[in-house]
């Protein structure tokens, strides 16, 4: 590619029209694109955004900016076995957000979560229209595993979104990093980013934007990392890295809820999901004693119904008391239903049944060890991201946001992120009508960020020496999980540790500018390091703020063991987009379904 040459003078005077841009910066070259609507992001969320904007407006101009390939990106990318949330007909809107109010601990914000609700049955319905299986019972309806719960076989659901993006006329940028946005003034208008096949940087400008990128995975250290063959042995996708906040942070737009992590029950070392065993095949969660542990110990709080926090807590507490290991009891299933098991982590975790296979393991003599996953920032299971409006629109004009990026609303899991990107693709089109396109390009925002985007391969060229993102991203997972109340922590923190956390934090950010790339797949990796390094800081400063422990399992203070009355309400964020200062303050609560919130 040549970039070692890359100069920073430039003959740049200001504003111009994106026609006018050049087409390299030192030996950089550039891709120019205009659309209308840009979507950052083609997983679910965001294909769902994009086809429903051509539903809107088919004259429209709708590009989507993709890390990977559409066909296979995203949290779906390997496929689902159930949709966690669909209304039946014994349930209404209302019942949906009372259960996900108790469910996240009496907060959420209620105006989105009517909003996304309302279209959770039209995205599902639709999906399953497009060539999604859906199982039925013998009456033909979709068959429940839960009371929210339908059960699928989702192995190509990501493959059929793609397809229905393609039909729709939209355009697809894949392999395309995006690093941050272009902005005019306080208003996005497009994003930057580069090829991590080509080289090339890109700038597309847009009408308006949609952030669509997912949660943060890899923040902290996962208890399978023993080397570099588990180095991606997560839940959550190991590709979704945070950059949808980070590009937000960055830019000053506020942000909300991040201390409420997700922290999953999981499969041990294979990290499947436990609803698929437990609630869909009702085998109880049991420690070493033998003794139920949710019906006998959690029965206060719930029980097997508990909220998803109190469950993330229960097997670690185990341990912690001296009754581990923990498992879910699999001697009891019938043979078929062992069958039927398989086959959903097949659509799902295909590891965890080879992993069984290679053992020899039958799980009707030998229960299911189960353990805490390393911590996630997830706003589509909690409810951290984006501060939106009900149109899902940030605090920057022009940006909206939908899925697992945007804040407020836990419990959507895939039919409510779908359905957000309806309601994304709603709010930008009603934007686009009322604010006409921004006609120039800030091209000193342009040739600063590349840059910044080139730099640690600028660096590997000239000087050789420098820190690999591999062992930065080391440094910052043990980091988090030894001071920020990571699973090797039991999930706990102080103000102490996480005091020490922000300061480390600090150090390492100040060193990324020692950060080098040898090609541009470590230079995709390097601004993750980077990314991830910016939503590590904004969620050691949410941690800290909440002096209290709402959410036991996911956001253990244990120098605030109990509930503050004072914090019933918001905890959100904003970095100074000129002094990267960030200020935590709170909003309010606002009730809009009667009833008791912790009850569903």
């Amino acid at each position: 590619m040549g970039i070692s040459g890359m100069s920073r003078e430039t003959n740049f005077k200001g504003g111009v029209d994106l026609s006018e841009m050049p087409s390299q910066i030192g030996n950089v070259p550039l891709t120019c694109h205009d659309t209308d609507i840009l979507i950052i992001g083609a997983g679910n969320a965001g294909c769902y955004a994009a086809i429903e904007a051509k539903r809107q407006n088919p004259d429209l101009k709708v590009t989507l900016m993709e890390k990977a390939h559409i066909d296979r990106s995203g949290c779906l990318a390997g496929g689902m076995d159930a949709i966690n949330t669909y209304i039946k007909p014994t349930e209404s809107v209302e019942s949906l957000v009372r259960w996900s109010r108790a469910q996240a601990g009496g907060i959420l914000r209620e105006d989105l979560a009517l909003t996304m609700a309302g279209l959770l049955n039209q995205a599902v319905e639709e999906w399953e229209s497009w060539g999604l299986p859906i199982k039925k019972d013998e009456d033909e309806e979709y068959q429940a595993r839960g009371r929210w719960d339908i059960t699928i076989r989702g192995s190509e659901m990501k493959v059929i979104l793609a397809e229905k993006v393609r039909e729709y006329g939209c355009e697809v940028l894949n392999r395309v990093v995006a690093t941050n946005y272009l902005r005019n003034g306080d208003r996005v208008s497009g994003a930057m980013g580069f090829g991590v096949r080509d080289g090339r940087f890109y700038v597309i400008r847009a009408g308006a934007t949609i952030i669509a990128t997912g949660g943060a995975a890899g923040l902290y250290k996962p208890y399978t990392n023993d080397g570099v063959d588990s180095h991606h042995q997560l839940w959550y996708s190991p590709f979704n890295v945070g950059t949808g906040y980070a590009v937000g942070i960055r830019a000053g737009a506020e942000m909300t809820s991040f201390e409420m992590r997700w922290c999953a029950v999981r499969t041990k070392d294979f990290n499947g999901p436990i609803d698929t065993i437990s609630v869909g095949y009702k085998t109880p969660m049991i420690n070493a004693k033998g003794e139920k542990i949710l019906s006998e110990r959690y029965a206060h709080l719930g029980g097997d119904t508990a909220p998803r926090y109190i469950r993330a807590n229960a097997p670690m507490e185990e341990w912690l008391a001296g009754r581990g290991p923990v498992y879910v009891d699999t001697r009891h299933m019938k043979p078929e239903h062992v069958r039927d098991l398989k086959t959903d982590y097949l659509n799902e975790r295909p590891s965890f049944v080879l992993f069984l296979a290679a053992l020899g393991r039958d799980v009707t003599k030998e229960p299911i060890e189960v353990y805490g996953s390393d911590p996630y920032i997830v706003g589509g299971h909690t409810m951290s991201g984006y501060w939106v409006d009900e149109k899902r629109a940030t605090t920057l004009p022009g940006l909206f946001a939908c899925g697992d990026v945007c804040g407020g609303v836990p419990n959507k899991f895939v039919g409510g992120c779908a359905a957000e990107g309806l309601l994304a693709a709603r709010g930008a089109v009603g934007y686009l009508s009322s604010s006409p396109k921004s006609g120039w390009i800030d091209e000193a925002q342009v040739a600063a960020e590349v840059d910044r985007v080139f730099a640690a391969m600028v660096r590997q060229t000239r000087e050789g020496d420098g820190v690999a993102p591999r062992a930065m991203e080391e440094r910052m997972q043990r980091l988090m999980d030894e001071y920020a109340g990571g699973v090797h922590q039991f999930y706990r923190m102080n103000r102490e540790c996480l005091e020490y956390a922000r300061r480390h934090l600090s150090i390492l950010k100040e060193q990324t500018k020692f950060l080098i790339a040898r090609d541009l797949h470590e230079l995709m990796e390097a601004h993750e390091v980077i990314d991830r390094l910016d939503v590590a800081e904004v969620l050691v400063h949410h941690l800290l703020f909440r002096e209290e422990t709402r959410w036991p399992g996911w956001q253990n203070r244990v120098d605030f063991p109990d509930v503050d009355p004072k914090l019933d309400c918001f905890v959100n964020s904003r970095r100074d987009f000129t002094t990267g200062e960030v200020q935590v303050f709170t909003r309010p609560y606002e009730q809009i379904v009667p009833g008791d919130r912790m009850k569903p």
